[in-house]
C-alpha cells in the first residue's frame, strides 16, 4: 500500500502528542491493552498492519516515526517478570507491505523492558506495582544511562554491581557465601535471630509512643530468643511469644499489640513471607508492629541495610526493602494504610478511628497552662473545679463539648456553662496566652490534614470524636480546614518561601543554604517550616536520637543529625546523619561513629531557645571563643582534629565549658 507524506506526518503528530505510551526520539511504544485509548487515526493505521500479518499474542506495539513501520513485540512474561525479555519481533513495513521476523528465543542476550508502567494506562491491573518498582530503581540509580542497560546481560551486570536481585517486582539484596552455589545452599533462618541486651527498636518505639496502656497484652510473632517478650513482661504487661525454631510449641495468642519484628526479611519463600504477615495481623486486636531491614545510601559504603541485626556470612536469607517499598508491600497484603514511625518500622491499626487519632497526636505540640497573674476569690474558692477545664483547654485549644469533661455536672451546677466558668479563669490569667494555645492547636490540625494528603486524607466520619469536635470548634467545618491545609501544602513546595522563613528565624544557625536548629525548637517554628520537616518525618521517619535538624532551601531536603552528649560536651562530635530528599524521599545515611576526624558542633547557643536549660552556659562559651578568634577559620575547626590543633596553637584547653591556658591551675 502507498502512504502519502501528509498522511504519515499526521501519524507522527498523533504519536508525539499521545499522553499514553512511551516516547523515544524515533519511536512510540504502547501496550496492546492501550490501543483503544489512542487517537482514532493511530488505531486505523495500526489495523492496516494487522491486515498484513497475524500478530496474535503480541505484547507491545512499536510505531516507528522515521519510517512507515510497525513492529509487534512479544514479551510473554510482561506481567510476571519485572524486566521481561523479548522472544519475537514481527516488523511490518506499511509502504512496501514487507514483513520481517526476528527470533530472540535462543539469544543469550535478548532486549529487555524497563519502566513498564509507561506502556500501559493507569487502570491496568498492575500499574501501581510497575510504577512503584520504577520509583525504587530510580532511587537506587539503576536506570541512569551512563552505560547501556537495554539487554539482559548489561542489566544483570548493573544489578550485580549493586548486589541487587528481584523477588517478583520487589528489590532485594542477597549476599550468599558462595555466589556460584546459591541453589544448593540450605537457608538457616534461625541464625538471623539475635541475642539482645535491650528492647528491639520497634518495641522500644511503641513504648516511647505510649501505645502500651495499663491492661495491654503483647505477643511477639517470630520472637527468636524471646528478649522482647521477657522485657515487656518485666515492664508489667502480659507478654507471650512464638518462634518456629526456638519455641515452636508455644501457643499463638491473640493480643492487643503484636510485633512482627525483622521477620519478613529473613523468609526466602514469597508465599511464606506473605503468610507470616497475614497470620500476625489475624492475631492483632489493636496494633500490629511490622519491621524489616531497609536499604539506604551510605556516603562511604554505598547501598547498605539499616535496622536491627544486619546478618552477613551466616547462611541466612535477607530481603532488604526500600522504605516506601515496605509500606507498599504491607498495605497491599493487608489492604491497610500503614503508618511509618521510623526507618523500616510501621504500625497497622485495627481500628481506623484509632489510627487517625494516633496520626493527629503526632502533630500535637506541647503547651503550658497559662500562669495565674492575679488573685480572685471566686477562682480560689472553685480552683479544684476549674483546674480540669484549664487542663482540657490547654490540651485541645477549645472549650469542651457535652460529655468531654469528667467533672462537667459539678462544674455546670456552679457556673451553669463551660463558657461562664472560663470567664472566671480569664480573670486570673492572660487571655492572649489562651489565644496562643488555640492558634497552636489550629496549626497542629492543619499540619495533620496537610500531610494526610500523602496517603489518603480521612473522611470526616473516620476521625475520632475529639478531632471532629476540634475541627468544628476551631475551623467551623471540615471542608474549610482541608482548604486551608491544602493551601499550606501548596506553599511548602516553594523553596523561595522556605528560604525567607528560615532566614528570618530568630533561633537557629543560618548557613549558606540552610538553617540548623535543635529539635527542642521544632514546635516553635513557623507552621510552614514544621510542615516542611513533617514531609520527611511523617513519611519516612526521623533518625533515631537525632537532636539537630537542618532545613535546606537550595534543594528540598531535611537532614537529621545525632550529636551524643549534646548538653555535656561543649563541642560534641557528629555520630550519624540522615538526609531525606523531599523530591523523591530518597534516604542518604552517614555514620561517623568510627571516624577519627568527625565533624564537631560549634555555636550551640544559636541552635536552642533562651529557655533551654544550658543556654547561658552555651552562650558564654561561644562568646569567649569568638573573642579569642578561635572560630574565625571555620573550615579548620569544623572537624575534631582541626579544632584540637586550633586549641593547641593558642595554648588552650577546655575543661568542661571553661577555656583555660595550658598550665593554668
Amino acid at each position: 500500500m502507498f502512504l502519502t507524506t501528509d498522511y504519515f506526518n499526521e501519524i507522527i503528530y498523533c504519536c508525539k502528542k499521545s499522553s499514553i505510551g512511551k516516547q523515544l526520539p524515533t519511536a512510540f511504544y504502547v501496550h496492546v491493552s492501550a490501543i483503544n485509548y489512542l487517537d482514532l487515526r493511530l488505531q486505523e493505521y495500526e489495523k492496516k498492519a494487522r491486515l498484513t500479518e497475524d500478530v496474535e499474542g503480541a505484547t507491545i506495539i512499536k510505531f516507528n516515526t522515521d519510517k512507515p513501520i510497525i513492529s509487534y513485540l512479544f514479551y510473554p512474561q510482561f506481567d510476571s517478570d519485572p524486566h521481561p525479555a523479548l522472544i519475537l519481533s514481527i516488523v511490518v513495513n506499511l509502504d512496501t507491505e514487507q514483513v520481517s521476523y526476528w527470533d530472540y528465543k535462543k539469544k543469550k542476550n535478548p532486549p529487555i523492558l524497563h519502566r513498564k508502567e509507561t506502556f500501559i494506562t493507569s487502570d491496568y491491573p498492575h500499574y501501581e506495582l510497575f510504577k512503584h518498582l520504577t520509583k525504587m530503581e530510580e532511587a537506587l540509580e539503576l536506570l541512569t544511562l551512563n552505560a547501556p542497560i537495554g539487554t539482559k546481560q548489561e542489566w544483570e551486570k548493573r544489578l550485580s554491581r549493586k548486589r541487587i536481585i528481584f523477588e517478583e517486582h520487589y528489590l532485594a539484596c542477597h549476599c550468599p557465601i558462595f555466589p556460584k552455589e546459591t541453589v544448593s545452599i540450605q537457608i538457616e533462618r534461625h541464625k538471623a535471630a539475635i541475642i539482645r541486651n535491650t528492647l528491639s527498636r520497634p518495641v522500644r518505639l511503641a513504648l516511647d509512643l505510649l501505645l502500651f496502656e495499663e491492661e495491654t497484652t503483647f505477643f511477639d510473632y517470630g520472637c527468636g530468643y524471646g528478649g522482647d517478650v521477657e522485657r515487656i513482661a518485666e515492664a508489667g504487661y502480659k507478654s507471650q511469644g512464638w518462634d518456629p525454631y526456638y519455641c515452636p510449641d508455644n501457643q499463638k495468642a491473640i493480643a492487643d499489640i503484636v510485633n512482627l519484628g525483622y521477620v519478613i526479611n529473613v523468609i526466602e519463600d514469597i508465599n511464606e513471607r506473605r503468610e507470616a504477615l497475614v497470620n500476625a495481623w489475624e492475631l492483632t486486636n489493636k496494633i500490629l508492629i511490622v519491621s524489616a531491614q531497609v536499604l539506604i545510601d551510605d556516603r562511604d559504603r554505598g547501598v547498605i541495610a539499616y535496622g536491627d541485626g544486619i546478618i552477613t556470612n551466616r547462611n541466612t536469607f535477607q530481603k532488604y526493602y526500600e522504605q516506601e517499598e515496605l509500606k507498599f508491600y504491607i498495605d497491599q497484603v493487608l489492604e491497610v494504610d500503614s503508618i511509618p514511625i521510623g526507618l523500616g518500622i510501621y504500625l497497622v491499626f485495627r481500628d481506623e478511628l484509632e489510627a487517625q487519632k494516633f496520626r493527629a497526636s503526632r502533630f500535637h505540640s506541647r503547651a503550658k497552662t497559662p500562669r495565674l497573674i492575679t488573685k480572685v476569690r471566686r477562682f480560689e474558692d472553685y480552683e479544684y473545679l476549674l483546674q480540669p477545664l484549664m487542663e482540657f483547654y490547654t490540651e485541645r485549644g477549645r472549650l469542651p463539648a457535652k460529655g468531654e469533661l469528667k467533672n462537667e455536672v459539678e462544674l455546670k451546677e456552679e457556673f451553669r456553662s463551660f463558657r461562664q466558668a472560663f470567664k472566671v479563669i480569664l480573670q486570673v490569667t492572660q487571655e492572649d496566652d489562651w489565644d496562643m494555645i488555640t492558634e497552636k492547636r489550629r496549626q497542629d490540625l492543619l499540619l495533620y490534614l496537610a500531610l494526610s494528603q500523602f496517603d489518603r486524607r480521612p473522611k470526616m466520619r473516620e476521625l475520632s470524636p475529639e478531632v471532629k469536635q476540634d475541627i468544628k470548634s476551631l475551623f467551623g467545618s471540615y471542608n474549610s480546614a482541608c482548604i486551608m491545609a491544602d493551601a499550606m501544602l501548596y506553599q511548602v513546595g516553594n523553596l523561595e518561601i522556605i528560604a525567607q522563613l528560615c532566614q528570618k528565624q530568630t533561633i537557629g544557625r543560618k548557613l549558606k543554604n540552610s538553617l540548623l536548629v535543635h529539635i527542642s525548637v521544632l514546635e516553635t517554628l513557623e507552621p510552614l517550616l514544621r510542615l516542611y520537616e513533617g514531609c520527611a518525618s511523617r513519611t519516612v521517619g526521623r533518625l533515631e536520637e537525632a537532636n539537630v535538624i537542618q532545613f535546606s532551601w537550595r534543594i528540598p531536603k531535611i537532614t537529621y543529625l545525632f550529636y551524643p552528649d549534646f548538653d555535656n560536651n561543649p563541642h560534641p562530635t557528629l555520630h550519624s546523619r540522615m538526609q531525606i530528599q523531599l523530591s523523591n524521599l530518597r534516604v542518604n545515611y552517614s555514620d561517623y561513629a568510627e571516624d577519627d576526624n568527625p565533624p564537631i558542633l560549634h555555636y550551640k547557643d544559636s541552635l536552642v531557645s533562651p529557655e533551654y536549660p544550658f543556654y547561658e552556659t552555651f552562650k558564654q562559651l561561644t562568646e569567649k571563643e569568638q573573642e579569642l578568634g578561635l572560630l574565625e577559620d571555620y573550615r579548620q575547626v569544623n572537624r575534631l582534629l582541626g579544632w584540637l590543633d586550633c586549641l593547641k596553637e593558642n595554648n588552650l584547653i577546655l575543661e568542661g565549658y571553661e577555656l583555660k591556658s595550658k598550665g593554668t591551675t
